[in-house]
């Protein structure tokens, strides 16, 4: 049987297409990647080979993308208008989301996968969601499903949430999500051991999260920092933001200030073998894992899909 053939877009460090490549052991071959980040396209490359990435989905012609199985996309969502709401297609025109119905509409692959964060599904009111689902059923993608699925049911300790948007062209393809694991985790199997001294927080940094975290506290809003140790069951969800300061997750230690995830942790949190290449630096490196996706869920979503196709 011929290899599937994927497209890679808004591709990050290729947290997608592991999935998919788990899934399929391999056998998949990756036919057009688009992705604007420097640094992210540099982790990439270091993983997947030298081939070439696109830039910027906006300005890529039609042409240049090879015909495909299946589209995968963790999409940025800006916000689409309430105003835009009512003028159907062309609301999309200004979101980096038409230029998925552009491609989807111009080659019709057989299957998609779209990934975006959980409030994409309560976005004013649910419905931006609503839009998105009517512009894909509009070019031909009649079975269109979606669900929030949360890292820790798939054997990752990471509170993440995430919704992923399923669509194929047959409308007789019985796709269903996998069903959660529930296999136990704990903080412990995503740590290294003897940790450089520099992720130790500073006592400025900790007496700052501490008083803040005091402060929500008595305001009854907001957050301070996340503190787990080794046998926590997870942490909570890992963002971009994380080399800012580490506060979503702090890893307890005994006797001194506790300390931020190493970028290796970070990675191994988001389900990233130990043989991925983190040729950049930690500030990218939490920037790229962080905004990156759960693999383990990808992998057993790419399953349920392969075997629809």
């Amino acid at each position: 049987m011929a290899k599937l053939k994927i497209i890679d877009l808004f591709a990050g460090i290729g947290g997608i297409r592991l999935g998919f490549n788990k899934a399929a052991k391999n056998d998949l071959d990756c036919v057009f990647t688009s992705e604007w980040d420097k640094y992210a396209t540099q982790t990439y490359q270091a993983n997947f080979g030298d081939a070439p990435v696109y830039g910027d989905i906006t300005k890529v012609d039609l042409d240049k993308i090879p015909k495909h199985d299946i589209l995968l996309a963790g999409f940025p969502c800006q916000p689409f208008s309430q105003a835009g709401f009512k003028k159907g297609f062309s609301d999309t025109r200004g979101t980096l989301f038409f230029d998925i119905i552009r491609i989807l509409d111009a080659k019709k692959p057989p299957a998609f996968l779209l990934e975006n964060v959980k409030s994409l599904k309560t976005h004013d009111g649910g419905r931006t969601l609503q839009i998105i689902i009517t512009h894909l059923r509009d070019i031909g993608y009649e079975n269109v499903q979606y669900q929030v699925l949360r890292a820790r049911d798939f054997g990752l300790p990471q509170n993440r949430e995430r919704i992923y948007i399923v669509g194929f062209l047959n409308e007789n393809n019985l796709f269903a999500f996998p069903r959660p694991t529930y296999k136990e985790t704990r903080v412990a199997d995503i740590l290294e051991t003897n940790i450089d001294h520099k992720y130790t927080i500073s006592d400025r940094l900790w007496e700052g999260h501490q008083r803040r975290k005091r402060e929500n506290k008595l305001n009854g809003k907001g957050f301070g920092y996340g503190i787990v140790n080794e046998d926590s069951k997870y942490t909570n969800t890992i963002s971009a933001r994380y080399y800012k300061d580490g506060s979503e997750i702090l890893i307890e230690q005994q006797g001194k200030n506790p300390r931020k995830l190493t970028p290796r942790e970070a990675a191994r949190l988001q389900g990233f073998p130990d043989n991925f290449k983190i040729p950049v630096s930690n500030t990218q490196a939490y920037k790229q894992f962080g905004n990156s996706v759960a693999v383990n869920v990808i992998e057993k979503i790419a399953l349920k899909m392969f075997n629809c196709l």
